[in-house]
């Protein structure tokens, strides 16, 4: 059991309007390398978000401060002990490669909601951008200026 430190927000890497399932999140990071998976133990992440702004638990959470090891998700190697992870649907536009901000009018509702709620209960706990800890274009969108901008001070 480790001490909560970070907050991970993620995009599924996936096309503008493009659905994506529970399931195929399970598959991408679970399934064996030879059956077109990762082969990873767990998922990436705690909670998604879907187009239509529901937010849907992919692993159990007790929502305290503490990262048990049942709680573990794989969203960012070397920070997923002490990390939470949320995923939004979407981070890519329609051709499939380029990373563009794709979250919908209720994806956006619902991750600053999601967002408010997990500062309220951990101020002391900050929010990043999967960028933020690797080189990559995840989640697609400026993390710091958009906290600035719902009005969450780190």
């Amino acid at each position: 059991m480790a001490q909560l430190k970070r907050l991970v927000l993620h995009c599924t890497a996936t096309p503008e309007g493009r659905e994506v399932s529970a399931a195929d999140i399970r598959h991408w990071h679970t399934d064996p390398v030879s059956k077109g998976g990762r082969g990873w133990k767990q998922v990436g992440y705690t909670d998604m978000i879907h187009l239509d702004g529901k937010v849907e638990r992919l692993v159990d959470n007790n929502e305290d401060a503490q990262v048990d090891p049942w709680e573990i998700t794989n969203g960012a190697k070397g920070y997923n002990t002490t990390s939470r992870h949320v995923v939004y649907v979407g981070g890519v536009a329609a051709d499939g490669k380029t990373p563009k901000d794709t979250r919908t009018p209720a994806q956006r509702k619902a991750l600053e909601a999601y967002v408010k709620d997990f500062h309220r209960r951990f101020p002391s706990v900050p929010v990043v951008g999967h960028n933020q800890l690797a080189a990559k274009a995840c989640p697609s969108f400026d993390v710091p200026a958009w906290l600035k901008e719902i009005g969450i001070k780190q």
